[in-house]
């Protein structure tokens, strides 16, 4: 009894170093993290400006690009984004319509390849490996560009708040042509016409060009929101599970305290009963 404590006891101190370790690391990456993230929300706001955010246009070719953690351990911002993905597959799907998923992220993948294999087009992985940055994440908006056929990309991400709030956000990027569809409808993008423009690039291959890199930017700063979330929510899981094996440690100690206490109670009553025997 007292050595299946005492294991029990060792087992929960070596899972508390542990956890408090990982607590520490991801507060010392967050703060980095945290102004990298801030710094790039400057680059996709003048795209929604111009282009606009436009999550209720109707196509017909809807791609969703889930972004995840490569890494467990931290809550529940990777079962937010599937939730999230699923909820807008139902509603994007329909008889003339096509959903696929880009997942970014092996914990994102490992949940949606259960229910959703079919429909999964494109999955990419260790894109955190190294710190974040723009170039790299630009390759991997090429390589998806490139790789699926698309009217409207629809990135699913957890916004940063604040280390223990996070907000999951769609951004949607539309193709060129339906873009330049919905200008000459005269929809929310019908102001582009009002721009001017220099060289002798056609409105098409204009609006081409700013749809690509719109899409690396706003991927930019998804990657980078996610990963802060990603930061938060680990040191936050870290610092509840560092407590919860606190108080199971209390829990332990204290059982242990009392079978010692009795076994020392029951050995000094056999000792005391032995020698009243032997003088009686």
């Amino acid at each position: 009894m007292f050595s299946a404590v005492r294991n029990r006891m060792k087992s929960v101190k070596n899972i508390q170093k542990i956890t408090k370790a990982m607590k520490m690391v991801a507060a010392s990456k967050l703060r980095s993290a945290q102004v990298r993230t801030e710094n790039s929300r400057g680059l996709w706001q003048p795209f929604a400006a111009l282009l606009g955010d436009s999550p209720s246009v109707d196509v017909k070719k809807n791609v969703i690009i889930t972004i995840s953690s490569d890494k467990g351990l931290c809550g529940g911002i990777n079962s937010t984004s599937v939730k999230f993905s699923k909820a807008l597959h139902k509603i994007t799907s329909g008889p003339d319509k096509e959903t696929k998923y880009v997942i970014v992220g092996e914990k994102g993948k490992v949940q949606l390849v259960r229910h959703s294999k079919k429909d999964i087009e494109l999955t990419i992985a260790e894109v955190q490996k190294n710190p974040l940055n723009y170039t790299q994440v630009a390759v991997i908006a090429d390589h998806i560009l490139k790789n699926v056929e698309y009217d409207a990309l629809r990135i699913v991400f957890n916004k940063f708040r604040s280390v223990v709030q996070f907000i999951p956000t769609v951004t949607t990027v539309l193709s060129p042509e339906i873009v330049e569809r919905e200008s000459e409808s005269g929809g929310k993008l019908g102001d582009l016409d009002s721009y001017e423009t220099e060289g002798a690039e056609t409105k098409g291959e204009i609006l081409q060009n700013l749809a690509e890199f719109q899409f690396s930017c706003v991927l930019y700063s998804a990657a980078l929101e996610n990963a802060c979330s990603e930061l938060g929510a680990r040191m936050s899981a870290m610092d509840s599970s560092s407590r919860n094996a606190g108080q199971m440690l209390d829990r332990l100690t204290l059982t242990y305290n009392r079978t010692r206490q009795a076994s020392i109670t029951t050995e000094l009553i056999e000792i005391i009963s032995g020698a009243s025997a032997l003088t009686g």
